[in-house]
């Protein structure tokens, strides 16, 4: 089956062909580093994580390329309003990104280009726009004249005459910008310096650049003139895609890239989150469980201190497991919204569960049977129907939770299998089904979606498995925890009179295998099958 992608600028789905023919070459628009990232940004850096380890399984040398937007005005008010510099708070929420990703077992990019890495490049492009007619210099100053570019709106669809002026990645007065520009739309690719910013020398006087120009200057520095897939956010598409096009099509003559993919937004509760509604979730909130599932009536605070809401006498909800967190992404397909509720969290735990208890299998049982399972995991794939059903849901724009249900029904199986040893001391089932079934669902898991049950490193999957090998008794213990602890909130819920949510909490773990046994001392006992 030939892999298909929805290419926002054709508004289609189409065939996927590499410019070169076995390579691709792939951008992502990065963070502005100046707070801790928060659920949209998962969404984000998930979704095109999974891309890029599909192509890579596909067979594709990818060669992604991922910036940092490190000069905004956004980092500038931080560093003012924490009496600190720009570099300082750049450098401190790049860090924090990569602590964030870590976790979520995003692969590193390829590259990660600053905009304050590529001066000379932003520079030698907005020299060449001016000398094709594309661009103006104004009071220190200087403009992309929008209606020099014919094709301008194509990507968004809107007409010149209906949009507002492109966001020039720096604030200023209307009156002002209205005095520099020859029409209203045009939109900045260099602002003269202001007392106090960070400048640095160009022909037009001390400067800065402006947002939509730095991607453009990166992606062909990266990558070239042409790339194969441009990603991002959909809120990205007007101005800042459009921007890019326009810049980057005027100079070179060439198309920017062939496909362009956009991922949907996340909504808490119906409503779009945002910073200014306060209903945003920072990534370190949701894993460390300081997040309340009421955000409208208990909105956390912007995250300037360590990292996340600072409402500690409000109630928590339990923290969630990264590879729920990458769950909760994927069980959407990235086109479509996805809405952030304590319901859709429960049941991204719920899958994460029942895939953890497929993958432990291996590791429980087939020491039993001989298995090297950490061999079984490196060696290439068996086909099989799973396989080619899980192949076909990702052909079809990375259908993920048609990919996923195939994953949760062999970790089903595998389940039921393990009940039947633990009941009747062995299976009936010969033992190459089980392991193809089990060696199918971590390379799937692992390898294409990303979700693994250790995390220790971001080594590459695809030339170091060592980081990623998983200890049988540390599972285990983990696993016993996990129902230790959902044990005691049954207890404390009927303590609380909560029977309703005892016996959810009971059925849950019932159809996880687990069978609780309350003794007359007041203790429970469990055990699995």
């Amino acid at each position: 089956m030939t892999l298909t992608l929805y290419n926002s600028l054709t508004r289609r789905e189409s065939p996927f062909e590499p410019i070169e023919p076995g390579k691709v070459r792939m951008y992502c628009c990065g963070v502005t580093v100046y707070d801790y990232c928060h659920v949209g940004h998962a969404r984000a850096y998930i979704v095109w994580d999974m891309v890029r380890r599909y192509l890579m399984w596909r067979g594709y040398d990818v060669r992604y390329v991922q910036n940092f937007t490190d000069i905004d005005d956004k980092i500038l008010n931080r560093a003012r309003e924490t009496n600190s510099t720009m570099e300082a708070v750049a450098e401190r929420f790049i860090h924090e990104y990569f602590v964030d990703m870590e976790k979520l077992n995003i692969l590193d990019a390829d590259e990660y280009p600053r905009a304050t890495h590529t001066m000379d490049g932003i520079k030698r492009l907005i020299h060449e726009l001016e000398n094709k007619g594309y661009a103006y210099a104004s009071g220190g100053d200087v403009y992309y004249n929008v209606r020099q570019f014919a094709d301008y709106g194509k990507l968004s669809g809107r007409k010149l005459e209906e949009m507002q002026a492109g966001a020039s990645g720096r604030l200023e007065t209307a009156e002002i910008e209205a005095q520099k520009k020859q029409d209203s739309s045009d939109f900045a690719l260099w602002k003269s310096a202001k007392p106090g910013e960070p400048a640095w020398d160009s022909s037009w006087g001390k400067g800065r650049p402006g947002w939509h120009i730095e991607c453009s200057a990166m992606v062909r520095d990266c990558l070239g003139e042409t790339i194969d897939i441009h990603c991002g956010g959909s809120d990205l598409i007007f101005p800042h895609h459009e921007n890019e096009i326009a810049q980057s099509e005027a100079a070179t003559g060439k198309s920017l890239a062939n496909y362009w993919m956009h991922n949907a937004f996340v909504t808490v509760n119906g409503k779009k989150m945002s910073k200014s509604l306060h209903n945003f979730i920072t990534i370190r909130d949701l894993l460390e469980g300081n997040w309340s599932g009421d955000l409208e009536s208990n909105p956390p605070q912007p995250p300037l201190g360590k990292g996340g809401s600072q409402n500690e006498g409000s109630e928590k909800s339990k923290a969630v497991e990264p590879m729920a967190v990458r769950l909760f992404v994927l069980m959407a397909q990235y086109r479509s919204q996805i809405d952030f509720t304590e319901e859709a969290i429960a049941n991204a735990r719920n899958g994460w569960h029942t895939l953890k208890e497929g993958i432990v299998f291996g590791y429980v049982h087939g020491s039993q049977w001989g298995w090297d399972v950490d061999k079984i995991r490196k060696l290439p794939i068996v086909e099989s129907e799973a396989v080619q059903q899980f192949r076909a849901a990702m052909d079809d724009d990375f259908n993920t939770p048609n990919a996923l249900a195939v994953l949760f029904e062999l970790a089903k199986e595998l389940r039921r299998e393990r009940n039947i040893i633990v009941h009747e001391g062995k299976t009936e089932t010969p033992l190459e089904v089980l392991q193809q079934k089990w060696q199918t669902l971590v390379r799937l898991a692992d390898d294409v979606l990303g979700i693994t049950n250790r995390v220790k490193g971001r080594a590459n999957i695809y030339t170091d498995h060592s980081s990623f090998s998983i200890n049988k008794v540390e599972i285990i213990s983990e696993l016993d925890e996990e129902i230790e602890t959902m044990i005691q909130q049954r207890k404390d819920a009927r303590k609380a009179k909560n029977f309703a949510e005892g016996d959810r909490i009971r059925n849950e773990l019932k159809d996880r295998g687990i069978t609780l046994i309350d003794q007359k001392d007041g203790t429970t006992i469990w055990h699995r099958g």
